[in-house]
């Protein structure tokens, strides 16, 4: 039966996102607030389609724990489902860090790319954390938030990744609080896995970090031990 809904799930994304994709190029002279909020119809639309055909409920704990000004988001990521969540569900618009090769990707990459987020140019070596900084700050000064996945990749469920400094150092350089979020998403929706599981995914936002008077190594253990100590309250029975 998994495997039937998901085929049925798998044919949903790719029926809604080609017109979506249209309608994104349409409405591109619009102005960025009205482009974005019509655009992340087509992730809301893709979240309410996991849980209706797959199953895959979701909660939110900690939304009170959102700052109102600056911040930077720094997240598990287990899952293509949380990439879908964040632009739609985010009380203020976020804006992914990427490779800006991702723009070439038929459909998707398109309204991706009139989003205006942090795309980079990942050839340029040293010069593309510079990209993210300059980039990262505009955003902020228009009130959006930067989101980072400071593991780079998917993890596992029970397992954890590298933390890397780039968002850190992106707080750290604009004195923005990070905002860590933990998830549990892969137990539904895992790496590269065709069958979503039915379940309850449960997404919880800590504390703001203070990032002034920390330095970047500081604050990269700090949001690392908060994210991965709610793992362990997530889903125990992962860390016995």
């Amino acid at each position: 039966m998994a495997r039937l809904r998901s085929l049925l799930y798998a044919i949903f994304l790719i029926v809604t996102v080609i017109p979506y994709a249209f309608a994104c190029v349409l409405w591109a002279p619009l102005p960025l607030h009205l482009r974005y909020k019509l655009t992340v119809g087509w992730p809301r639309l893709a979240i309410w389609g996991a849980r209706v055909i797959c199953g895959i409920r979701w909660q939110v704990k900690g939304w009170e724990n959102l700052p109102e000004g600056p911040a930077v988001i720094l997240s598990k990521h287990q899952s293509a489902w949380e990439t879908l969540f964040f632009p739609a569900y985010m009380p203020r618009e976020v804006c992914f860090v990427y490779k800006k090769e991702l723009h070439m990707v038929p459909f998707f990459g398109w309204g991706l790319a009139l989003l205006r987020m942090i795309a980079i140019d990942r050839s340029k070596g040293r010069d593309a954390f510079e990209q993210v900084v300059a980039q990262g700050r505009k955003r902020m000064d228009e009130g959006r938030w930067p989101l980072l996945f400071p593991e780079g990749t998917r993890v596992p469920p029970g397992q954890a990744g590298r933390f890397k400094m780039g968002g850190a150092l992106l707080a750290s350089r604009t004195g923005a609080k990070v905002i860590p979020v933990a998830h549990n998403a892969g137990e539904c929706w895992r790496r590269n896995a065709f069958v979503k599981r039915p379940g309850l995914v449960t997404l919880s936002i800590g504390p703001a970090i203070e990032s002034q008077g920390l330095t970047p190594e500081e604050l990269n253990q700090k949001v690392q031990g908060w994210i991965e100590g709610e793992m362990r309250r997530l889903n125990p029975e992962r860390y016995v």
